[in-house]
């Protein structure tokens, strides 16, 4: 068995709550996708879907309506983001270091600025909506270490997923649209929960590393033993 393995190779695995509810219905959907829509064009839909959702939440200043937007824009950035990789499948035109690569690009993009939208809001705070930012990106590199070099492609930590954090924001703005202003109530709970979650991010980043690093001082024998055998 090899001991690492190329983006191309690497196994998903899709342990998030909702997942085996998803892929259903996102091959339901690429079957119904006109063929003069490509996966790439989903892609930008879902970079769309990503600005939309940060400019209405920075937008929430004004009107808390526009939370009623930010829903919107997460579904379709939804739609965008998790239909583009099925539809490349469903049609056997996956192009899997290509896709591979711009699936982490476009995640990193729409992180920031869903998240920068966040900070722009009346309800959390930007240090701390920059700060679950950056440890989200920093998990996201991780996860593509961890690929590249043992093979397994994880889009997720635990049971939360991208869709689980969608879903979960729209419920989220449900609420919150309620609330003529921001009560002072409201920001503190939403900047308190957030902070409890970037410490518990941080705990999981330090927990991943660690084991990686002992994983990695196992493997490295192995390899070095393999190379000598090989120059022989």
């Amino acid at each position: 068995m090899a001991a690492t393995a190329s983006p191309a190779s690497s196994r998903r695995e899709m342990t998030f709550l909702l997942a085996n509810l998803e892929r259903p219905t996102l091959l339901w959907l690429a079957a119904r996708v006109p063929r003069t829509i490509r996966s790439n064009h989903l892609t930008v839909l879902g970079i769309l879907g990503a600005v939309g959702v940060g400019a209405a939440y920075a937008l929430t200043n004004y009107d808390p309506r526009w939370l009623w937007v930010a829903s919107a824009m997460l579904v379709v950035n939804w739609l965008g983001d998790s239909l583009d990789g099925t539809l490349a499948r469903f049609r056997n035109t996956q192009r899997p270091k290509y896709g591979y690569y711009l699936d982490h690009v476009v995640d990193a993009f729409s992180t920031t600025v869903i998240g920068l939208g966040i900070g722009l809001s009346p309800y959390v705070d930007l240090p701390i909506a920059l700060g679950l930012v950056v440890l989200y990106l920093a998990l996201s590199i991780n996860v593509y270490l961890e690929s590249s070099v043992f093979g397994v492609f994880k889009i997720s930590y635990g049971r939360i997923g991208p869709t689980e954090v969608r879903l979960l924001l729209i419920l989220l703005n449900t609420v919150l649209v309620f609330f003529p202003r921001p009560h002072s109530l409201v920001a503190n709970v939403a900047n308190w929960t957030l902070t409890v979650i970037l410490i518990g991010m941080v705990a999981l980043f330090v927990a991943r590393f660690a084991r990686n690093l002992y994983r990695l001082a196992k493997l490295e024998p192995q390899r070095l033993r393999w190379w000598e055998h090989h120059e022989k």
